[in-house]
């Protein structure tokens, strides 16, 4: 792995030790409020995220996904808390889904970073690019999250 796609993963996996240390002081109870004037909750936040870097690889590689298919009728665009079952992840097995994650996507793609793909409908054409929109990504909601923690 070449010095580039180092720094990529170590960028993930800091944004993902970000996201689950300000998870520390949140109980279940705060991870399922939904404040006013929000669509979601931080448990709904956690589960789009692990969706969400799946989702654009698999638009990319075309390959079956690395998540259930329900993920995305819980945590997919568009969705809400509304649409949990008692089957959805809990709090606590989205922390641990997401703590695992990194090295998952860094194991199964990590020599393919450079592998070229049919554009996505964003332009992006290789792995990498996909990971690089899914850590801005990550970012915008880790925002939220810490938006939600202060509205508690």
């Amino acid at each position: 792995m070449n010095k580039r796609h180092e720094v990529l993963f170590t960028q993930l996996e800091s944004y993902r030790s970000e996201i689950l240390g300000l998870l520390e002081n949140v109980t279940e109870v705060d991870a399922e409020w939904v404040p006013r004037n929000f669509n979601n909750n931080i448990r709904w936040n956690l589960g789009h995220i692990y969706l969400d870097q799946y989702l654009w690889i698999q638009a990319l590689t075309k390959e079956v996904g690395d998540v259930p298919e329900p993920f995305n009728t819980w945590f997919g665009y568009g969705t809400s808390p509304t649409d949990f079952t008692p089957e959805t992840p809990s709090f606590e097995e989205l922390k641990s889904l997401l703590q695992e994650q990194p090295a998952q996507i860094k194991a199964k793609y990590g020599g393919r970073l450079e592998e070229e793909f049919p554009p996505t409908e964003m332009g992006m054409h290789t792995i990498e690019q996909v990971l690089i929109r899914t850590i801005f990504h990550e970012g915008m909601h880790l925002q939220t999250i810490l938006d939600l923690k202060k509205c508690r």
